[in-house]
């Protein structure tokens, strides 16, 4: 007891050294933690005769609170020295603009869809829309494909059960147009379908748009002038366009487009596969059969149907290798197309 107000003065020199708050909390550990001498002294007063206790416990605490009254008066000193000498080194320019958040932006194949939208709808097109949970009868058996079709197995479509899936193409969309209508009919359909692949140029999820035009006397001459036509003005400049021949259940006859390379104007280059063509989708002449599942009169009515992947467009638009950068959500990416 006789050593405690030695004790309170020794704190005092601390806390007046203590230049830091890191080091005056070392000195608040020393004074006053669990291991303090203040704690030793607790721990004496069992030693004393019962009468002294309440008196020397008494003295130990007012002693243990002058300590901490300097701890906290050092401390709000310290922290307002800390701020003075932040402010002091640290110079704001009060003419600089604000900070502001960053606008939202349309995704690069919403942007892309959109214009193809615009697109058609200028040359008289609708736009239609449907369900992505299909069954199995407009997803397949109204496009004239059969049981023993490869588009069936498996590994290429998501099914529920034996008889709904998830849309493979957006092709159920023009017979469900049919069924409702009637013609003529011209629309597009957007949106989006899934199929089981994954690499570098396939996605499980990707976005067709497909187009269906019927009515009487409708040609290929028909289909070819509304496809160069789109193209021309979807990449800004005249394309070449071919028009390969092919197989569809849902056409015939039917025809793979290609463009020429937009990035090497045809003379071939490493997107192109040095072959100076690109692939963008198919066409061909809506089959009989699928008319007659759309309620329309094949005798009558002729059509044309062509479909392309919306993210492959937005590929050669943006010159992008890589289909997967669309959907990991990168920033750093999607902030190029704000």
């Amino acid at each position: 007891m006789d050593s405690l107000q030695e004790l309170v003065q020794e704190a005092q020199h601390a806390i007046e050294a203590a230049q830091s708050l890191e080091s005056l909390e070392q000195v608040r550990v020393v004074y006053l933690g669990k291991k303090s001498q203040f704690t030793d002294l607790m721990k004496t007063l069992g030693q004393l005769d019962p009468a002294e206790r309440p008196q020397a416990g008494a003295r130990i605490n007012t002693a243990r609170e002058q300590v901490a009254v300097l701890l906290e008066e050092r401390r709000l000193y310290l922290d307002q020295l800390e701020r003075q000498q932040k402010l002091a080194s640290e110079v704001v320019d009060v003419t600089l603009p604000g900070r502001r958040e960053a606008p939202g932006t349309l995704h690069p194949v919403r942007r892309v869809l959109e214009r193809i939208e615009n697109m058609f709808r200028q040359a008289g097109f609708d736009v239609a829309d449907g369900p992505e949970v299909e069954d199995d009868f407009h997803n397949f058996e109204a496009l004239n494909i059969p049981a023993h079709h490869p588009a069936r197995a498996m590994h290429d479509t998501f099914y529920f059960d034996a008889h709904t899936l998830l849309r493979t193409h957006t092709s159920p969309v023009q017979i469900r147009t049919m069924e409702q209508g009637k013609p003529p009919f011209r629309i597009i359909c957007p949106g989006r379908v899934y199929r089981c692949d994954s690499d570098m140029t396939h996605s499980p999820m990707f976005h067709q748009v497909e187009g269906l035009l019927v009515d009487e006397d409708v040609s290929f001459a028909d289909l070819k002038g509304v496809i160069a036509d789109f193209l021309a003005r979807y990449f800004e400049q005249e394309v070449a366009v071919r028009f390969r021949p092919s197989y569809f259940p849902f056409t015939e006859p039917s025809a793979e487009i290609d463009v020429a390379c937009v990035h090497c104007q045809g003379h071939g280059c490493r997107v192109c596969k040095q072959t100076g063509w690109l692939e963008i989708g198919g066409c061909g002449m809506v089959h009989p059969r699928v008319l007659q599942h759309g309620r329309v009169d094949p005798e009558r009515y002729s059509g044309f149907a062509f479909g392309m992947g919306v993210e492959r467009l937005a590929m050669l638009s943006y010159s992008v290798q890589d289909l997967r950068l669309f959907f990991e959500n990168d920033i750093r990416f999607l902030r190029q197309f704000a």
